[in-house]
């Protein structure tokens, strides 16, 4: 009779461990840093009440548009993102997802080019991306 314990010796797993480890440390912290302007934590964050959804989701999008690699980091656009990942990868509900995107619209921080992909600012707001010299290679909005 074959040995149960050998049956799972000889069984190979859906994922390598490589694979498994990426998995793993997909939400862990890292020694890596984003950079983010010290007006965000000056100024913005003085004269917007932001909640805390609002500030997770903007922090997500910034990001992915101005921290890592973008093809669109010339416009200030994000790669066109699932809403379904965000809310997983940030453990915030759909609903609050959406909620705190129409805020940051209102607030003027991102613009929605199209369902998922957004416009985002590198200095937050109109008036500082020109104080700072911020072009979006004439992607006026």
């Amino acid at each position: 009779m074959v040995d149960l314990q050998s049956i799972l010796a000889d069984h190979r797993p859906k994922f390598s461990s490589h694979e498994k480890e990426e998995e793993k440390s997909a939400n862990k912290p890292t020694a890596k840093f984003s950079e983010i302007p010290d007006l965000f934590f000056d100024d913005i964050l003085v004269r917007f009440k932001l909640t805390r959804i609002e500030i997770m989701v903007l922090m997500y999008l910034y990001r992915h548009v101005w921290c890592r690699a973008n093809l669109y980091k010339v416009y200030g656009i994000s790669q066109l993102l699932s809403h379904t990942e965000v809310a997983k990868n940030l453990t915030i509900s759909l609903e609050d997802i959406y909620h705190a995107l129409r805020k940051l619209e209102e607030y003027s921080f991102i613009m929605t080019v199209r369902s998922g992909q957004y416009f985002v600012r590198k200095f937050f707001l109109k008036e500082l991306d020109e104080k700072f010299n911020q072009t979006y290679d004439d992607f006026e909005i």
